[in-house]
């Protein structure tokens, strides 16, 4: 696999709208974007038209709509245009794309709904995945953070953004004997400033950043795993990956009803519609011993699985375009 770096406007940066959101500007980025991919693409032996180009994010999808190839196909992975740091260019970017792709993957049906796929595209529901290993062999090691902590704990592991703090609080509050334990950056700079409430609570403790080879090693520590997610447009269109990632770690799940992948889990996690009830499920979720059917609906979600499907798709599309 050869890893190659082409230029593209993601976001424009902070104090400068008037430089970078000029067509002008965008114009000469994807000019030199394309060469760089056509010497890459001809260096790497990639430049026929025989070839299959897919794209997981939009940011592309303008220049590689008219590259030739015999399958495009779109990984349509997350809700890209519902970022509130996205630019206007680029729905039409996405919409070039995806308007000439002959395979569409998707994570959950409102984010299929948004793309507004053609009739005779093929589009193939898959979901998100989790490197099931990495999850599932248990960790004897327990993070020394958690050691002189009082059980149950009730973990999250995620970035702290997208959490709801008023249920979190809520969840601290009606069970103070328990420990609630954040894992996980925030990127607003000033979250923490923001949630001086439930950081201040005696029980609820934000531990921050935790690599990924160790992240298992808290996940499996919780006594209950928490998914209390902010109900929002974006969320609603997610499938998150931190669902498989505790159904692998093999412990109990509770979480607020704010996706479609939530719903579908229900048969191996707890499932709250309102906040209120998510509070109350607390006792029962933490009873949860259907490890076994969560490990085998993680395994099933491992992202071999999901890419025993893809290439099963994928290779389907290329014979199609033969025929």
């Amino acid at each position: 696999m050869t890893v190659v770096t082409v230029p593209f406007l993601k976001n424009i940066p902070s104090g400068e709208p008037q430089l970078f959101d000029n067509a002008l500007i965008r114009w000469l980025v994807a000019l030199a974007g394309r060469m760089i991919a056509a010497f890459w693409c001809q260096a790497l032996g990639f430049s026929s038209s025989e070839r299959l180009i897919g794209l997981s994010n939009i940011y592309w999808g303008g220049v590689a709509a008219s590259m030739p190839c015999r399958v495009r196909f779109y990984d349509a992975n997350d809700d890209h245009l519902g970022f509130t740091s996205g630019q206007p260019w680029l729905r039409e970017s996405m919409h070039r794309f995806v308007e000439k792709a002959d395979l569409i993957f998707y994570v959950s049906n409102p984010l299929l709904d948004k793309l507004s796929p053609r009739p005779e595209q093929r589009c193939v529901e898959l979901g998100n995945g989790v490197e099931f290993d990495h999850f599932a062999v248990p960790r004897p090691e327990t993070p020394e953070q958690l050691c002189s902590l009082p059980g149950p704990i009730l973990g999250y592991a995620g970035a702290m953004d997208w959490i709801d703090a008023d249920l979190v609080a809520s969840v601290a509050r009606a069970w103070p004997e328990y420990s609630v334990v954040l894992v996980g950056p925030a990127y607003a700079h000033d979250w923490a400033d923001r949630h001086v409430e439930l950081l201040s609570l005696p029980n609820v403790h934000w531990v921050g950043k935790v690599g990924y080879d160790e992240l298992p090693a808290w996940v499996q520590r919780f006594d209950l795993a928490l998914m209390p997610l902010e109900r929002s447009p974006l969320k609603r269109a997610s499938n998150p990956n931190k669902l498989y990632e505790y159904a692998a770690a093999g412990v109990p799940i509770l979480a607020i009803d704010y996706c479609d992948a939530v719903r579908k889990a229900s048969g191996v996690a707890h499932v709250a519609s309102t906040p209120e009830e998510f509070v109350r499920l607390v006792t029962q979720a933490l009873a949860d011993g259907r490890k076994a059917a969560r490990q085998a609906f993680a395994r099933a979600h491992s992202w071999e699985a999901l890419a025993e499907t893809m290439v099963h798709e994928l290779r389907n599309a290329m014979q199609r375009r033969l025929s």
